[in-house]
C-alpha cells in the first residue's frame, strides 16, 4: 500500500482525532502537536495513563507527519508503507482492559520493511520482487511487540535487501520506497541500511523503530542521524521472521531518540525463541529488564578503552570525541588511552565472503516459508532483476546477488574457515583480547563521519570511518551508538562496544554519558502543514 497524499491523511487524522474515544472533549491536531512531539516510551505511558491523548490520537499526529513529511515537503521517504488498519488497531487498545495492558502499551512502533508482519502490510526488504507473496505469520519479535501493547504503526524504508544487493548501492535507496533522505540535510545520506527505521524516529514520525543490523546497519543510521541505535549480543533478540543477509551476523535492535527508549523496546524484544536456536541460552536464563540499567551514575569506576586507532578519519569528528572523552571522565571513568585491536584489517575481507555463503543459503530457506507465487531462491531474484531492471536497477546493479549466487554450500572448507577466522579474529582476539589486557568494562571509538551526499554514482561510500561498526557485528557482541553532537549542522556518533552478553552494561554506559553530555540535538522543527 502506498501512502495517501498528505491532504488525504491530514482529513482521515482529524477526522479520527474528533472521534477520540476515551476523552470527553475533542482533541484537536494543534493540542498534539503540543502535546505530542518526540515523546519518549515513558511520556507516552503517562500521558495514556493520565488521560491527556488517547492511543488513536497519538498514532494520528504521527499518520498526520508522515503524510506531510515522507513523500512531500522534504520528501523523506522513510515510511514504506502505512499500517492501513492504523485507526482500528489503536481503537482496540483504547478500550481494553487498563488492568491487562503491556510495557509499549500504545507506543506506535515502525518496523524495518525485512520484518514479517502477517497482516495487511507487505514484507519485502525494499524490493519488488516479493509483493506478491506474503508471510505466514507475524516475526517472534512482532508478536513480543504487540503482546506488550505496542502498535506497528508501518514498515520503514530500507537499503533494498538490507544492502546486500550491491557493493554500489546508494544507501537508503529500494525499488519499493525509492530515496531516504537524511532530516537534517535531505541531499546527505541517511546511510544504510536501517535507514528509513532512524530517520522516522529522528524526524518524529514515530515513537520508536526497529532495524536490522549485520555489518553496521543499526549503527550507521543512528551515527548520521542523531539517533540511539543498538546492536544486541548476538541470540539476545530472535531472527526468526526477518529477512536474512547471513545467520552468523544478523541481528535486530532498536532504534530510538533516547538510551531509555532503546532499553525498553529491547527488554520487550529480546528473549528465547525455540524457532532461533541462537537465543537457547536465554530457555534457562531469560534476558533482565534492561530499563534498570538506566542509572545516571554507572560510568562511576568504568574502565573504558580508547580505540583512537578508529578515528583520526575527520578533525571536527575528533573534536567532538575528545569531548565525549572528557564527559566520561568527568562521570568518574577511568580511561585507558589508547587501546588497540591487533587484529583490524585482517577479518573483515573473510566477513563479507561469510556473507555471500549465508546469504544464498538463508534467502532460499526464507523464501520458502512465504504463501503466494514470486521467486523462491537467489536465481529467481536475480532474474526478477534483469526482468525488471527499469525499476530495480535504474542507479546499481546486483554484483553482490550474483557474487553469492556463484559460491557454493555451507560445507565448504574454504566458508567454514573464513567464519572460523572472523569470529576468532574480530572477538576473542580482538575484542575480549583488547578489554582483557587492560582489564577494561569497554571500548569506545567515534561511529563514522557525517552524512556524505547522496550520490547514485559513488554510492554508499563516504563519510569517513574506519570500519568500526563491522568490529562487533563480526564477533557477535554488542554496541550502543549515540550522539555525540554536530559537525556543520550534521550529526555525528560515538559507539559503545563490550564482550558478548554485556548488553546491560553498555545501556548503563550510554544512559550515563547521554544524561551527562544532552548532546543530541534534534533536527530544525518540520512543521506539519
Amino acid at each position: 500500500m502506498v501512502a495517501p497524499s498528505a491532504a488525504g491523511w491530514s482529513g482521515v487524522v482529524l477526522a479520527g482525532l474528533a472521534a477520540s474515544p476515551m476523552l470527553g472533549t475533542v482533541v484537536f491536531a494543534a493540542d498534539m502537536a503540543t502535546a505530542a512531539p518526540n515523546a519518549s516510551i515513558a511520556g507516552i505511558e503517562q500521558a495514556l495513563a493520565d488521560q491527556r491523548y488517547t492511543v488513536a490520537d497519538l498514532a494520528g499526529y504521527y499518520v498526520a507527519r508522515i503524510g506531510a513529511l515522507n513523500q512531500h515537503g522534504p520528501a523523506l521517504r522513510a515510511i514504506i508503507e502505512i499500517n492501513p488498519d492504523w485507526m482500528g488497531l489503536a481503537g482496540d487498545l483504547d478500550r481494553s482492559d487498563r488492568a491487562a495492558r503491556g510495557p509499549l502499551f500504545g507506543v506506535p512502533v515502525v518496523l524495518k520493511d525485512n520484518i514479517d508482519t502477517a497482516d495487511r502490510m507487505h514484507t519485502a526488504a525494499g524490493s519488488l520482487a516479493l509483493l506478491d507473496s506474503s508471510p505466514q505469520r507475524d516475526a517472534f519479535i512482532v508478536r513480543r511487540l504487540r503482546a506488550a501493547g505496542a502498535l506497528i504503526l508501518g514498515k520503514a524504508n530500507l537499503s533494498e535487501w538490507a544492502g546486500q544487493r550491491s557493493n554500489y548501492a546508494a544507501a537508503g535507496w529500494s525499488g519499493r520506497g525509492g530515496q531516504t533522505r537524511n532530516p537534517y540535510a535531505p541531499d546527505r545520506s541517511p546511510a544504510g541500511s536501517s535507514s528509513g527505521s532512524a530517520v522516522a524516529v529522528a524526524a518524529d514520525m514515530s515513537a520508536g523503530a526497529i532495524g536490522t543490523d549485520t555489518g553496521g546497519s543499526i549503527a550507521g543510521p543512528a551515527s548520521v542521524n542523531g539517533v540511539v541505535g543498538m546492536r544486541p549480543t548476538l541470540g539476545l533478540v530472535s531472527r526468526s521472521g526477518i529477512i536474512p543477509i547471513a545467520a552468523s551476523y544478523d541481528t535486530a535492535g532498536p532504534l530510538t531518540r533516547t538510551v531509555a527508549d532503546a532499553a525498553a523496546l529491547l527488554t520487550v524484544i529480546a528473549g528465547y525463541d525455540p524457532d532461533d536456536p541462537a537465543t537457547a541460552r536465554l530457555k534457562d536464563r531469560p534476558p533482565p529488564d534492561f530499563r534498570l540499567a538506566l542509572k545516571a551514575d554507572s560510568l562511576r569506576g568504568a574502565r573504558i578503552g580508547v580505540l583512537r586507532q578508529y578515528a583520526g578519519f575527520n578533525p571536527a569528528v575528533d573534536e567532538l570525541f575528545e569531548r565525549v572523552l572528557a564527559t566520561l571522565r568527568a562521570q568518574g571513568a577511568v580511561l585507558v588511552d589508547p587501546v588497540r585491536i591487533s587484529t583490524k584489517g585482517k577479518f573483515e575481507d573473510d566477513a563479507d565472503f561469510v556473507e555471500e555463503y549465508e546469504f544464498k543459503d538463508g534467502i532460499a530457506r526464507y523464501l520458502a516459508t512465504r504463501r503466494g507465487p514470486g521467486p523462491k531462491d537467489l536465481a529467481g531474484l536475480i532474474a526478477f532483476n534483469v526482468e525488471h531492471a527499469a525499476t530495480e536497477m535504474p542507479y546499481f546493479g546486483q554484483d553482490e546477488f550474483i557474487a553469492s549466487q556463484r559460491s557454493g554450500p555451507l560445507t565448504d572448507r574454504t566458508y567454514r574457515e573464513a567464519l572460523e577466522r572472523t569470529r576468532r579474529l574480530a572477538g576473542p582476539e580482538g575484542i575480549d583480547s583488547a578489554l582483557n589486557k587492560d582489564h577494561l568494562d569497554a571500548l569506545i571509538a567515534p561511529t563514522g563521519g557525517p552524512a556524505p551526499l547522496i550520490d547514485y554514482i559513488a554510492g554508499s561510500h563516504g563519510g569517513g570511518g574506519g570500519r568500526f561498526t563491522e568490529l562487533a557485528a563480526a564477533a557477535g557482541y554488542p554496541r550502543m551508538t549515540v550522539p555525540m553532537g554536530l559537525v556543520h549542522g550534521l550529526p555525528v556518533g560515538v559507539t559503545f562496544v563490550g564482550t558478548a552478553w554485556s548488553d546491560f552494561k553498555l545501556i548503563g554506559f550510554a544512559y550515563a554519558y547521554e544524561q551527562a553530555s544532552h548532546a543530541r540535538r534534534p533536527p530544525g522543527q518540520i512543521p506539519v502543514e
